[in-house]
């Protein structure tokens, strides 16, 4: 389910998926394979996007729809 919203967010903020993974410092086909689901993301990587983002991690992961940061 995260690779869903990864992608929903990205495009909602008007990035590209090279301006992700330079922001997390990973090369893009690294992030194209979170995106698609092709590969688990890290931790770090999950809580780096929250705080880019402005949402909680559940929110990323799909546990809630409440995209709101504790």
């Amino acid at each position: 389910m995260y690779f869903r919203r990864l992608r929903d967010l990205r495009e909602d903020h008007d990035l590209k998926q090279a301006e992700i993974a330079e922001h997390l410092g990973i090369a893009q086909t690294v992030y194209s394979r979170y995106e698609r689901g092709f590969q688990t993301i890290p931790v770090e990587h999950l809580i780096k996007l929250s705080l880019l983002y402005k949402v909680s991690t559940d929110y990323i992961l799909g546990l809630t729809d409440n995209a709101e940061p504790n």
